[in-house]
């Protein structure tokens, strides 16, 4: 069987049977498409009949002396192992490519959080006024004040957002649905977006096809894409004196004034969508001034 084939079956069986989210499949298409291209390029190899069991381990070896971070090396390997054990599952080939496959050690690095000073400077900027400067306030204020992801963000529909209980209904990775809690600044640009501004980019082009029920819309009155989240994530921040500014590091700065408020570990997990507490504690950054303040209040021999 071909290689091109074998990856049509295993991304089709990721759909039909494991049910994987499209955001999944796409990643993992990604990884065997740059997997396939570097086996003809090294090694001329079209057909899973002509790999061997080093070629996964000498492409893994490969990304790590090109330079590629811990967690995308760590991704890639996930990626090889599942494909080839399906591909030995389904009969396509006779032994387990990825036996010899282990997984990277990753760096367990503390994210990069806005300070309270930049994100004032961030949200209280001047914002256009405009459908879209109303829209971007909200967007920002929403990501900021809930910490959902930007794919949670763009997918969010307009029944998903339940005003009486101060919460979003927000689907996260694997199809998993959760309330994530919002309240002020958040909840009050929201409202603002709804009332005065998603109209009128709903309406803006009568020669594109709308969506009626995306909450965030584009100029064109199309639902808002990540891409452009990112861009404008980044533009704000930017303007905000915040250079470099993505999403994900808006995101754990959520987190951030949470921990210091008190909220327990497993309720920021349950806000944050982490399937694993562990993440949420990888994930979570806590300055080390209020540490230093929690200790010496809490400490009964700090202080002597």
């Amino acid at each position: 069987m071909s290689l091109e084939a074998a990856k049509d079956e295993y991304l089709n069986w990721l759909v039909v049977e494991k049910g994987a989210a499209a955001l999944t499949v796409e990643a993992y298409g990604r990884d065997l498409k740059r997997y396939l291209n570097w086996l003809v390029a090294k090694y001329q190899a079209r057909n899973l009949d002509d790999l061997i069991l080093d070629y996964p381990v000498n492409y893994l070896m490969e990304l790590a002396d090109m330079g590629y971070a811990a967690s995308s090396q760590e991704r890639a390997t996930a990626t090889l192992r599942s494909f080839h054990r399906f591909c030995l599952r389904e009969g396509f080939i006779d032994q387990d490519l990825s036996s010899r496959l282990k997984m990277p050690k990753k760096n367990r690095n503390l994210p990069k959080v806005l300070s309270s000073e930049e994100a004032t400077r961030l949200l209280d900027q001047g914002f256009p006024d405009s459908p879209a400067g109303t829209r971007d306030k909200a967007l920002l204020e929403l990501l900021y004040g809930t910490g959902i992801r930007v794919s949670e963000l763009v997918a969010l529909d307009r029944s998903m957002l339940l005003f009486n209980e101060g919460s979003l209904r927000v689907i996260g990775k694997g199809s998993k649905e959760r309330l994530v809690p919002f309240a002020g600044s958040a909840q009050r640009a929201l409202v603002e977006y709804l009332q005065k501004a998603r109209s009128h980019l709903h309406n803006k082009s009568q020669a594109q096809p709308k969506d009626t029920a995306a909450v965030f819309l584009n100029t064109r009155g199309s639902r808002l894409t990540r891409q452009t989240v990112f861009n404008l994530v980044e533009k704000y921040g930017r303007q905000a004196g915040v250079q470099g500014l993505q999403p994900h590091t808006v995101r754990p700065s959520c987190a951030t004034p949470l921990l210091e408020g008190g909220a327990a570990l497993v309720s920021l997990q349950e806000i944050l969508g982490h399937a694993s507490i562990a993440t949420t504690q990888i994930y979570t950054h806590l300055d080390i001034t209020h540490l230093r303040s929690e200790y010496l209040a809490a400490h009964p021999r700090a202080a002597c």
